[in-house]
C-alpha cells in the first residue's frame, strides 16, 4: 500500500502538468500584451509631455575626476531615474482608463483610452461617475510585466529622445506588437 501511495504522489504533478500544460506555461494574449504596450507609452508620453523641459535635476556622482571636478550634470527631470520610477510604479493603475474596441480599419480588437485626462475640462465632470470593470485587470498584468521585463529598455528609450515610443518599445525592443504591414499600389 506505500509503493502505491508514492507512485501516485509521483504521477500526480506529471499527470497535472500534462493535463494543464498550456496554462503552466503562462501563455500571453499578444492582442492583450500589445495593447497594454501601446497604452503604458501612450501614458509615459503624456506624463513626460507635461514636464516643463527647463525643468532639470542633478545627476551623476559626488566622487572626483581625475582632473578634481565633479561627475555631475544637469538632465530634464523628464528624463531623470526618479521621475521615471515614480512614474512606472504608478502607471499601470491607468490601464483601467482603456477599454478593448474594434479597429475600424484593420478589424482587429485594439486598446482605447475612453477615460479624459486630470487635466481636461471635463474630467471635472466624468469624476462624479465611478468606472471600473475586472476587464481591465489582464490590461493592468500585461503593463505590469511589461515595466518588469523593458524597465531598462524603457528608461533608455527615453534617455534617447526615442521618436515614436510605442513603435520603438512595442515592435522593436519587445517584440510585442507585428509591424502594420503596408500595402503599396501599382
Amino acid at each position: 500500500m506505500g509503493m502505491a501511495v508514492l507512485q501516485l504522489e509521483l504521477l500526480l504533478p506529471l499527470l497535472l502538468l500534462v493535463l494543464f500544460g498550456d496554462t503552466a506555461k503562462g501563455q500571453r494574449d499578444p492582442e492583450v500584451f500589445c495593447g497594454a504596450c501601446k497604452a503604458l507609452a501612450d501614458e509615459l508620453t503624456y506624463d513626460i509631455k507635461k514636464i516643463g523641459p527647463k525643468r532639470t535635476v542633478n545627476s551623476g556622482t559626488f566622487r572626483l575626476n581625475p582632473d578634481g571636478t565633479r561627475g555631475k550634470k544637469k538632465v530634464p527631470f523628464a528624463k531623470s531615474e526618479t521621475f521615471l520610477t515614480d512614474v512606472l510604479e504608478k502607471i499601470c493603475d491607468r490601464m483601467n482608463d482603456y477599454q478593448l474596441q474594434d479597429d475600424p480599419d484593420t478589424n482587429k480588437k485594439i486598446f482605447k483610452r475612453y477615460a479624459p485626462r486630470k487635466d481636461e475640462p471635463i474630467y471635472a465632470e466624468y469624476k462624479k461617475y465611478f468606472f471600473y470593470s475586472d476587464a481591465y485587470k489582464p490590461l493592468k498584468y500585461a503593463c505590469e510585466t511589461i515595466i518588469e521585463q523593458y524597465e531598462d529598455e524603457i528608461f533608455s528609450l527615453i534617455a534617447q529622445e526615442a521618436d515614436f515610443l510605442a513603435d520603438r518599445l512595442c515592435i522593436e525592443k519587445s517584440g510585442l506588437c507585428q509591424k502594420p504591414e503596408t500595402h503599396s499600389e501599382l
